[in-house]
């Protein structure tokens, strides 16, 4: 994949270096707490109701020491320049239909991170957050990607941050204000053809639509990439995890989709670049 290609959004922010993980104190040291104690002791106050509501504040999406990553890190360029395109992307698709498209942020983080939908670590994977409508990529993910699910390639790379950023199109679309509506009314988010693989899939979709734009304006890819894309997006199916980690396959858990779901809906998206084809609620097979 030519991805050197691609412009370099201006939305990515590095977050590694324990800059997004909070500690005891709001991130205050043993330094920090001891100034607290002291204060509190000569105000009259309980040092120990300071560090409390210090501590509230810790928890909070700490984005006040985020800066862009550093000249020279090839990965961050990367994730920049695929960012980057996603932007283009929809926001050329958005004013076809006479909207605007708002640009995600999306933080890089190293071990842990605290975003508007609480604290995750890197066992979560790359995940969207719609509170505060960022993506957050831990890029040790990608090592994984070769390692544990054999799922090589820059383009294979590219489909995962393209399936994050599919989640916030949904939020700007309203997809995930209703399928939250839905789940508050009890419906079912799990199983194999729950709301929830819906929605992933549908992230799938929008991904193969980012994709096939890209692809029409860039020309950009490689003999091998859409083959690699589809290994990722196989290699990540709830069936296939499921067989490696418990042995067996449970339907009823499903959360994102079968491997052969996820690789299909993809290809749709990418045949087209059509995103009326990606309503995966209304489709009756998945």
């Amino acid at each position: 994949m030519q991805w050197g290609k691609g412009r370099r959004s201006d939305n990515v922010v590095d977050g590694r270096g324990g800059g997004g993980v909070g500690r005891l104190g709001g991130g205050l040291g043993l330094g920090g707490i001891a100034v607290v104690v002291v204060f509190g002791l000569i105000t009259g106050q309980n040092p120990l109701d300071l560090l409390a509501m210090l501590s509230e504040q810790g928890t909070a999406p700490a984005h006040t020491q985020q800066q862009p990553p550093p000249a020279g890190d090839r990965d961050a360029d990367f994730v920049s320049a695929i960012l980057g395109d996603t932007e283009d992307t929809w926001g050329a698709l958005f004013a076809q239909s006479g909207q605007q498209y708002q640009q995600p942020k999306l933080q890089l983080f190293s071990g842990g991170v605290r975003s508007a939908c609480g604290f995750a670590d890197s066992a979560v994977g790359p995940f969207y957050c719609p509170g505060d409508q960022r993506v957050y990529l831990d890029m040790s993910f990608f090592r994984e990607m070769e390692t544990r699910f054999a799922a090589a390639g820059d383009f294979a790379r590219a489909y995962v941050i393209a399936h994050e950023v599919g989640h916030h199109v949904q939020t700007l679309l309203g997809v995930s204000a209703k399928v939250d509506d839905a789940r508050r009314r009890g419906a079912s988010m799990e199983g194999a053809n729950g709301l929830s693989v819906r929605m992933e899939l549908q992230a799938d979709c929008l991904a193969g639509v980012w994709a096939y734009h890209a692809q029409q304006r860039l020309n950009w890819l490689e003999p091998g990439d859409l083959e690699a894309a589809l290994n990722a997006a196989n290699a990540i199916g709830d069936d296939r995890l499921q067989q490696q980690s418990r042995g067996r396959v449970v339907p009823d858990s499903f959360t994102h989709g079968t491997s052969a779901q996820r690789a299909r809906w993809f290809r749709t998206g990418f045949d087209k670049g059509d995103m009326n084809r990606c309503d995966t609620f209304a489709a009756r097979s998945l």
